[in-house]
């Protein structure tokens, strides 16, 4: 019976399909492909067939073997293969072909993305037992930060740790932030981890954590440390903040001092430079004068020595032309009668105020007057003549 037969099944007495039967046409058709001739299976009648049957079978499984030696990685991973066990080499993203298995195996890592791990703190959670930290001062900090890595090396991180996925390696992560974090806050005092040297603790926890993960060669590769929140513990935070408010007071209070002392320290030093420019100018000025007046009495002592008497005059004349210039006061001798006496002193000062000319002739009558006034004396004789009681 065929097998497209549209009646097969449908009979009255038609029961469930010979297995034999279906065995049998199974075989034949199989000989008719492999250039055998129909008969029953195990016969040598079949000639060629057990062998053609197995030929394909077995090239089918090679085939199926060689294929399963290609795998394909992605872009931020990296192939791994080891051959019996044994690390072979590390494959580029792409597609790849390795001996199948049992000879050699492949596992493919992913190595460039970057991985978190918190430290003293899951999500809203605080964890003390790890944010609690110890300064060189023996205070207590309340320090959470977070931890960003890769991989650097898959074939350490695989063969060396024995990790088999790189989450496995947070663990170890976690482990040695905690370490070399207490060990940078250990050797730093407080104000330091809190205030100014934050960036500080952070880049050097990061040397220190790289350096244990090298030592140790985990492949890991740390790309960033971040402190999210560094405050004293909650039991002393409010004395704390009392004592920042006061050392801010502090710095302000010496910051104000300084900036006094800019803003007067200069000025005094200006100051102090200009008395001495001026004390220097005054000093020169003493010993100019004193060399002119060195040199002028020099001078009047050789004409002293040619003409005593007449140098003797001139030296009377004009100490007392400095004396008179110097005087405010003006003495009329008037020997009877009651004229009204109009002096010009305003003049006559102006006049005696006038370096000396060596004669008192030097005395002369304004050049003007004004109408309204009285006319001013012409002549020293003239004022002597009024002095003696003569009319002009």
């Amino acid at each position: 019976m065929a097998w497209n037969d549209p009646q097969w099944g449908k009979k009255d007495d038609a029961g469930p399909p010979d297995l034999d039967e279906l065995w049998k046409r199974f075989n034949q058709r199989l000989n008719s492909m492999f250039g055998g001739k129909d008969g029953e299976p195990g016969r040598s009648g079949g000639k060629g067939n057990p062998a053609g049957l197995a030929g394909l079978l077995i090239g089918l499984a090679f085939l199926v073997w060689l294929a399963s030696g290609f795998y394909i990685v992605d872009t931020p991973s990296r192939g791994v293969v080891q051959r019996f066990g044994k690390y072979t080499e590390t494959t580029s993203p792409g597609a790849h072909w390795r001996m199948p298995w049992p000879i050699e195996s492949s596992r493919v890592v992913n190595v460039d993305s970057v991985r978190t791990i918190e430290v003293g703190y899951r999500g809203k959670s605080k964890n003390l037992q790890e944010s609690l930290m110890l300064t060189y001062d023996e205070n207590i900090v309340d320090l959470q930060f977070a931890v960003q890595f890769n991989l650097k090396s898959a074939e350490e991180f695989l063969f060396v740790n024995r990790y088999d996925d790189v989450d496995d390696g947070k663990d170890i992560v976690r482990q040695v932030a905690e370490t070399a974090m207490r060990e940078v806050v250990g050797k730093s005092k407080m104000d330091f981890v809190l205030n100014v040297g934050r960036t500080e603790v952070a880049a050097r926890a990061k040397q220190l954590m790289q350096e244990i993960l090298d030592r140790y060669k985990t492949g890991i590769s740390v790309s960033q440390v971040t402190l999210q929140n560094v405050q004293a513990p909650e039991q002393v935070l409010a004395a704390f903040e009392d004592v920042q408010k006061a050392n801010q007071d502090r710095d302000r209070v010496k910051n104000e001092a300084q900036a006094y002392s800019n803003d007067v320290v200069p000025r005094a030093r200006g100051e102090a430079a200009r008395l001495m420019q001026e004390a220097e100018g005054y000093k020169q000025q003493v010993i100019a004068n004193a060399q002119g007046e060195a040199a002028r009495f020099s001078q009047v002592l050789t004409e002293y020595q040619k003409a005593p008497a007449v140098t003797r005059q001139r030296i009377y004349l004009d100490t007392m032309q400095q004396v008179m210039n110097n005087s405010s006061k003006v003495v009329v001798d008037q020997k009877g009668g009651n004229n009204l006496i109009y002096l010009p002193l305003d003049k006559l000062q102006q006049i005696a105020a006038q370096p000396y000319a060596g004669a008192p002739e030097t005395l002369r009558q304004p050049s003007s007057a004004p109408a309204s006034s009285p006319a001013p004396l012409s002549s020293g004789r003239e004022l002597l003549g009024r002095e003696r009681g003569e009319r002009p």
